[in-house]
């Protein structure tokens, strides 16, 4: 990691073409691709422009079920929206970081507020360890370990090139 610039070493965009690659296979006709806002949404929208996927990826929002909604409130995240009828379809959730799976027990709540998908599955850019619930993604890109007091985030540059950026907490 580099400390001055606040950017981990690993190259996003080739982590990227990694997830690329590890979806187009396991994607059905009735798949369906929704991000978990932020960096899952942009990963989810990257990805429908790549797969040449008809129609558009939707967000997920946690805010509304999350387990520390009473510290958090309502943070300035982006909304849900689904762009496709949940009952029956193949969900792909991606993420760019999993962590302690909190945020994704709350998408999934969130999305069953839409209605009961036939299967939900999860695709990240990173796995990180540290797991305080029962989640694992199908596919990840990477599996790094980071101390506790390290926040990883996708971050997008102004032109869409994807890169992380590390904060101490």
């Amino acid at each position: 990691m580099n400390h001055a610039t606040g950017h981990l070493a690993l190259d996003a965009e080739a982590l990227y073409a990694q997830l690329l690659a590890g979806v187009r296979p396991v994607l059905r006709p009735d798949t369906r691709l929704a991000g978990i806002a932020s960096g899952g949404a942009w990963l989810a929208e990257r990805l429908q422009r790549d797969l040449n996927l008809p129609g558009s990826a939707g967000v997920l929002s946690s805010v509304m079920h999350r387990d520390d909604f009473a510290q958090r409130g309502l943070a300035s995240s982006a909304q849900t929206q689904l762009p496709f009828d949940v009952n029956g379809a193949d969900i792909l959730v991606l993420d760019d970081v999993l962590y302690t799976g909190r945020t994704i027990r709350a998408v999934i709540n969130e999305l069953f507020d839409y209605g009961r998908p036939a299967c939900v599955r999860l695709a990240v850019l990173v796995d990180r360890g540290g797991r305080e619930l029962p989640v694992a993604a199908e596919f990840a890109a990477a599996r790094v370990a980071l101390p506790v007091s390290q926040h990883l985030a996708l971050a997008r540059s102004d032109a869409g090139l994807f890169h992380f950026d590390v904060k101490e907490v």
